[in-house]
């Protein structure tokens, strides 16, 4: 049996090339995924594209890729590398989500005003964390610390801004994920066309998970401010509705 590196040699010089690539690209998202299980994002597996749809065998997902693999999304996540790594030997192709809630909350903007809040963030010098980018979905992802899973239930405080995975479009503005919700962890992948000089779908970080958390409220002003600036632009572009239809 020929060891990787004589296959290489034995392929035509463009397949090795691309088989190389492809290797290298395994191993980076690879380390990408445990530097975020390793920074403390609690991770179970998801579902990938399949062509345009979902890897999923449920006709017609409404949300192809983006969703946990398993309904026990909640016990399933976590930050053991052990399992991480076996989840992506079992499907190298799979994408990941991160429990919200437990270590860490995202506030999930519309690029449109994630941009400019973190630009007056950093010229304030605000201690900004892990931020991801959502694309063709034009979202922004500012990871925070979580408001925290008080043991007396009745001082949890309710947050008209809270966003669970079935009430995403509800909330066309700022999102806040805490307890009871996911978010995509880069990278992943998303279903769609890839046309001539535009970017694949995907997640990605702009600022990785070795950034520290910060408070909530440390963003929540800058980013809510943002958005209501963005909402103002969508209702002049759009004068029928605050927010087109998806």
């Amino acid at each position: 049996m020929r060891s990787e590196r004589g296959l290489l040699r034995w392929m035509r010089p463009g397949a090795a090339r691309r088989a190389a690539g492809a290797d290298a690209a395994a191993r980076a998202r690879e380390d990408l995924l445990l530097a975020a299980a390793a920074a403390g994002l609690p991770l179970a597996p998801a579902a990938h594209p399949d062509g345009y749809g979902c890897s999923c065998e449920r006709i017609g997902c409404p949300t192809p890729a983006r969703h946990p693999i398993s309904q026990a999304w909640r016990t399933q996540a976590g930050t053991d590398s052990g399992r991480v790594l076996h989840w992506l030997r079992a499907d190298p192709e799979a994408n990941f989500i991160t429990a919200t809630g437990r270590v860490h909350d995202v506030l999930d903007v519309p690029a449109g005003a994630g941009r400019p809040a973190l630009e007056r963030l950093n010229a304030a010098g605000v201690e900004v964390g892990p931020v991801a980018l959502v694309e063709p979905d034009e979202r922004m992802l500012f990871f925070t610390a979580t408001r925290g899973t008080p043991e007396d239930e009745e001082e949890w405080w309710p947050c008209e801004l809270d966003c669970h995975p079935e009430t995403m479009v509800e909330h066309p503005g700022l999102r806040w994920h805490c307890r009871g919700s996911y978010v995509l962890v880069p990278p992943a992948r998303l279903p769609g066309p890839i046309g001539a000089g535009s970017t694949a779908p995907a997640v990605t970080w702009l600022r990785g998970p070795e950034h520290p958390l910060p408070d909530p409220l440390s963003l929540l002003g800058a980013l809510t401010d943002a958005c209501a600036t963005h909402a103002e632009q969508h209702l002049d572009d759009h004068p029928a509705g605050a927010w087109p239809a998806r």
